[in-house]
């Protein structure tokens, strides 16, 4: 896999809000002594410096396929994230503190894409029954829309693959509540065709 360098060490130092940053300790990989690093976790990457200063990132860890888990060790506070496979590399990490640890873990483990995937489809789970409301069709996954349409009051063919139109012909979703709601006229006039 090829990485562009000059982008990932832009995006862990540029300003965007990090999910989570602070000190923790990491054992090393061959020697098993633990090292003060500073620790950016910005959406599934976890980068991590030599001090909170440093201008680039020593280490990348892209959190996917992987569970994080209290461990045994000799440091206090510590936890795991191990990769599924034979050869997987497991990073044993320590925080300062309970709290410190409960926040890198929680935070940790619903950075992957997996978690995001089933936050999703919790989501979706309330609209999947739902009938057509006034004589909008609200379509799922079946007809390639995002069933999260209503919620935001965004017009289903918007949310589309392309390539799908929904089976009321283009019609949109229920609005949401005034003053958003766009007039019949709007959205006879926003259908695809």
């Amino acid at each position: 896999m090829k990485l562009n360098e000059r982008s990932l060490v832009f995006y862990a130092t540029c300003d965007s809000p990090a999910d989570n940053a602070g000190f923790l300790y990491k054992r090393g990989e061959r020697h098993t002594a633990y090292h003060r690093r500073w620790f950016v976790l910005k959406g599934n990457m976890l980068f991590y410096f030599e001090e909170r200063d440093s201008r680039e990132p020593v280490g990348l860890v892209v959190l996917e396929g992987c569970t994080v888990e209290l461990c045994d060790s000799a440091e206090e506070f510590a936890f795991a994230i191990r990769f599924s496979g034979t050869k997987s590399r497991t990073y044993v990490l320590a925080a300062d503190s309970q709290a410190a640890m409960e926040a890198w873990v929680k935070a940790l483990s619903r950075a992957s894409f997996d978690y995001m995937r089933l936050v999703v489809r919790e989501l979706e789970k309330p609209w999947l029954g739902l009938p057509a409301v006034g004589g909008c069709q609200c379509w799922g996954k079946q007809h390639g829309g995002l069933l999260l349409a209503p919620l935001v009051g965004v017009q289903c063919f918007l949310l589309s693959r392309p390539g799908y139109a929904s089976p009321a012909g283009g019609s949109s979703c229920p609005p949401p509540p005034a003053p958003l709601s766009p007039s019949p006229q709007q959205c006879k006039s926003a259908r695809p065709h």
